[in-house]
């Protein structure tokens, strides 16, 4: 069973998660539009959500998904993400990271890929035809 995150156990991660959740960046305007009070599908997702030591950008409990927005501050931390991904996906989670480009570029890709790992709990993709 994977741990699911927990305010209530780490005051510090919780208090920098309410932090984080006020001041929006653009491309977490555009995709939290998207998918705040279950107007995606009824799918409820929470926004810097306190997930182990880190938080996570977007976290759909339902099948413990882990969105993650990537903009210019993380050129150069590929070795900082990918540890942090091996992480999160050996304490159970699916992370799905997109550059910001991305999200400006193609919003209903990036949706449809999110769609796609929140509509399969065994994170197979759906049957083609």
């Amino acid at each position: 069973m994977c741990p699911q995150p927990s305010d209530r156990h780490n005051p510090i991660a919780y208090e920098r998660g309410r932090n984080l959740r006020r001041p929006l960046s653009p491309t977490e305007a555009i995709l939290w539009r998207e998918l705040r009070g279950r107007r995606f599908a009824g799918f409820k997702f929470r926004r810097q959500q306190p997930v182990g030591p880190y938080i996570a950008d977007f976290f759909y409990a339902g099948v413990n998904l882990i969105v993650e927005l990537d903009g210019d501050s993380h050129v150069g931390q590929e070795v900082k993400d990918a540890r942090r991904q091996a992480y999160l996906e050996a304490a159970g989670y699916r992370v799905q990271r997109f550059w910001n480009t991305e999200l400006y570029d193609n919003l209903d890709g990036v949706m449809e890929a999110i769609w796609t790992a929140c509509s399969d709990p065994a994170g197979r993709p759906p049957p083609k035809g």
